[in-house]
């Protein structure tokens, strides 16, 4: 079953589910207003026995008027000490879909926005609409190439189809990216590269300055630290003022020592320190954040060279992962960052941050697409529980949900 395919049944699943879960509403409701209805009945018939009983009681004399009074009480205590019907609040399991569904929401705001502008201008399907989708496909940030692509192979498909309704030509331009993004991932591999058990994993963080590389460094050594790893930090981005204290604080919340050096420090000399410690104290997991100055700056490529060349002295086979950090919200700019990384550096994998901001979502196109490189992470916010494994499938339902028909 094609990506696609997946896409169309999670779709008829959610349809189905929310029909389920609206007549389970309208027969709650109903049921609730039958109980209320008997509560009422039931109170009213109870207050009327109440206002009728002592009044009567009295007339015959069976009471005087003080026992009346204590009697009364009485019963007044015992309709306040009855139960009250409270609403109970039922905590479900947030599953990952709805992470996805939740955290894409802007971008698929974007997305849908865009694909919307371009479908009410269609009148036929000639050059001028081919001409309108590469722009709009280069305007959601897919990249120049994948809309090249996209358009040359739709000429075909959108004839063959006889795709003549706004609703039909959408599906087949959506259906299309998703299997071209789908044969740009054949053989990728987006799970995580892990030393055998007892050696220590180095996996090294590179990005410009600003794309949240330290925050995503204190995040996933959060998680690996939860899922009861031993994690250590090494702060190599020496130059960056406050570099180094933002990884120490990150370090605190975790529970997770780092290894600093002085301000303007060799980071060749913090990473060594940093595999020392990692080999010689059985930690399970090091990270290492470097500097993130201007990303063709020859000199931070030679000390990316510099920092692999010492790592591989103590453990041959480190770095078992370099990861580039992208922040989505820019576009091409992330897709121009990763070329100039993965020519310098042995990239390996992505995270994309930021995605719950103004990305516009075909950047993760772009990249597969162009650089095929896997994105291992993704960010939709803040917390440590934000970074979620890149899911495919979710990420495709989650962008497209709200523009494909079930």
């Amino acid at each position: 079953m094609g990506l696609f395919d997946i896409f169309r049944k999670k779709k008829n699943e959610t349809v189905e589910q929310e029909a389920v879960s609206e007549s389970t509403e309208i027969l709650s409701e109903s049921e609730s207003n039958s109980d209320a209805s008997e509560i009422e009945q039931s109170t009213a018939v109870s207050e009327s026995t109440s206002t009728v009983t002592q009044p009567m009681m009295e007339q015959v004399g069976l009471v005087n008027e003080d026992e009346a009074k204590i009697w009364q009480e009485a019963l007044d205590k015992q309709k306040t000490s009855t139960p009250q019907l409270t609403e109970t609040e039922t905590e479900t399991e947030t599953t990952e879909q709805q992470i996805y569904d939740a955290g894409l929401k802007k971008s698929r705001t974007g997305f849908a926005d865009r694909f919307n502008r371009f479908l009410a201008n269609f009148r036929s399907v000639d050059e001028d609409f081919f001409e309108d989708l590469e722009e709009t496909l280069v305007g959601a940030d897919v990249g120049f190439d994948m809309a090249i692509k996209i358009s040359d192979e739709l000429r075909e498909e959108v004839k063959l189809k006889n795709a003549k309704r706004k609703e039909d030509v959408r599906d087949v331009i959506i259906k299309k990216m998703v299997d071209l993004y789908e044969a740009d991932g054949i053989n990728e591999d987006a799970t995580m590269n892990f030393a055998p058990k007892g050696q220590t994993t180095v996996i090294l963080f590179v990005g410009v300055n600003g794309v949240g590389k330290t925050t995503t460094i204190g995040k996933l050594a959060s998680k690996y630290q939860k899922a009861g790893k031993s994690v250590l930090l090494a702060a190599a981005d020496t130059f960056r003022a406050g570099a180094t204290k933002q990884l120490q604080e990150w370090g605190e919340r975790a529970h997770v020592p780092v290894v600093a050096g002085k301000e303007k420090a060799d980071p060749a000399s913090v990473v060594f320190a940093a595999v020392e410690k990692a080999r010689d104290e059985n930690y399970d997991v090091l990270f290492v954040d470097t500097a993130g100055r201007l990303q063709n700056n020859v000199n931070l490529m030679q000390e990316l060279e510099k920092m692999k060349r010492i790592i591989q002295r103590e453990i041959p086979e480190a770095p078992h992962e370099v990861l580039l950090v992208l922040d989505a919200t820019t576009g091409q700019n992330a897709l121009q960052q990763a070329k100039l990384f993965k020519n310098s550096s042995d990239v390996s994998g992505i995270v994309l941050t930021k995605m719950d901001g103004t990305a516009k979502g075909g950047i993760v196109f772009a990249i597969r697409n162009e650089m095929h490189l896997p994105v291992k992470w993704i960010g939709f916010g803040e917390k440590s529980s934000d970074l979620r494994e890149f899911k495919p499938e979710e990420f495709v339902y989650g962008l497209f949900k709200e523009l494909v028909e079930s």
